[in-house]
């Protein structure tokens, strides 16, 4: 695989005020579909040396980060823009999920033309399968929803800390929904995330910056994320699970959900009195937003297959990290060591719980083993005699 420069320059390597299409998006989809082919061309034994297995790696988190970051900023940039001004979050977030709807269609038509080029569910709907999926979406809207508010409302600095909670609501989801408890080292870790938001909140408030309200999105945002994440393993089972035809049926009923909810908070007035509403680097922008909203998707899951589900959320903590502090650099802020202080906890409190779940998982594996192979060797001993 070609190195980490190549990806990085060929996706980010571009003067945003003179991006079109084919400087941009284009080579992008190209890197991507280079990175599948070059995934297989290294599953041989003869092409799978170390060097080229780090590479990939490097190359894959890489985009994953330049996606992730892209898309926050992207995000802050349509949310809440003093060139924009543009007060429609509900409006911003509808269109990137058309946007998501749209790129579905093309890929499943793409893949029933050019199976070889590229494999994608069929998006022939089905009004059984969309009314299955109803619950995940109506989560799904409001967690994107108080993602966005949060967003619009606290810097991208602070984004990480106001959005610190999803662990822990993840822990509190899990115990009263599926009755799973948690061992002391996760609660521990838990317990240094909880700390770090409290200082951040603190900090962010001495130093007269605190959005109240933004914080408050932000642990709703957290708690909705949990919950997403619980009833996307419970409803991918109906969709065969397959993520691309969960993400087009969600992504479907989020359009309509979203319609009523655009006219009822009056966005539609705020749309039509908005002065960029006929700009093309508007919509250029909204509509690049809706890609790596869709292409997300795509890299996440590429990123979990080369390397372990236990890795990509620590490479999110890194990441997270990496943001904070271009958002810092970005807008010339100067910050308290407290105030780094409590990123650096709830980021290590964050990591420690996936290498604390890692571990447990690990054990529990090795316990089960155990447990067949002593059940099997009763099992031949009661049959000798």
């Amino acid at each position: 695989m070609r190195s980490i420069v190549y990806y990085m320059r060929r996706v980010i390597g571009v003067d945003c005020g003179t991006t079109t299409y084919k400087s941009f998006i284009k080579p992008t989809i190209h890197t991507l579909q280079k990175m599948k082919q070059d995934l297989k061309n290294e599953d041989t034994p003869e092409n799978a040396t170390l060097w080229k297995k780090y590479t990939r790696i490097m190359g894959v988190v890489a985009l994953y980060w330049t996606i992730s970051i892209s898309l926050v900023f992207l995000n802050k940039y349509l949310l809440k823009s003093d060139s924009l001004k543009l007060d429609a979050p509900l409006f911003v977030t509808f269109y990137q999920c058309v946007i998501t709807v749209l790129l579905c269609l093309v890929c499943s038509a793409v893949s029933q033309k050019k199976p070889n080029l590229l494999t994608f569910p069929s998006t022939q709907f089905d009004m059984k399968l969309s009314r299955e999926v109803l619950p995940l979406s109506i989560v799904f809207v409001g967690m994107i929803t108080f993602n966005n508010l949060c967003l619009r409302s606290v810097g991208v600095a602070f984004y990480t800390i106001a959005r610190s909670l999803v662990t822990i609501f993840s822990l509190i989801f899990t115990y009263f929904i599926l009755g799973k408890k948690t061992s002391l080292p996760a609660l521990a870790t838990c317990a240094v995330i909880i700390s770090g938001f409290c200082l951040g909140v603190n900090q962010e408030g001495e130093v007269g910056s605190l959005s109240v309200l933004g914080t408050v999105y932000g642990v709703i945002a957290s708690s909705l994320v949990a919950l997403n994440a619980i009833y996307i393993k419970k409803i991918l089972p109906v969709v065969d699970e397959d993520i691309w035809k969960l993400t087009y049926y969600n992504n479907i009923n989020a359009c309509a959900i979203f319609l009523p909810m655009i006219i009822i908070f009056g966005e539609l007035k705020t749309l039509f009195e908005f002065e960029n509403l006929s700009s093309m680097s508007f919509w250029f922008f909204m509509t690049l937003s809706g890609f790596f909203g869709f292409i997300m998707g795509f890299v996440v899951g590429l990123e979990v297959k080369v390397t372990t589900p236990v890795t990509h959320n620590i490479s999110g903590v890194a990441k997270a990290c990496l943001q904070t502090v271009i958002a810092v650099v970005y807008h010339g802020q100067t910050k308290t060591a407290l105030w780094w202080m409590s990123n650096l906890l709830v980021l290590t409190g964050t990591g420690a719980y996936s290498g604390v779940k890692s571990w447990e998982m690990k054990v529990a594996h090795e316990e089960a083993e155990k447990a067949k192979l002593a059940k099997e060797f009763e099992e031949k001993k009661t049959s000798d005699v």
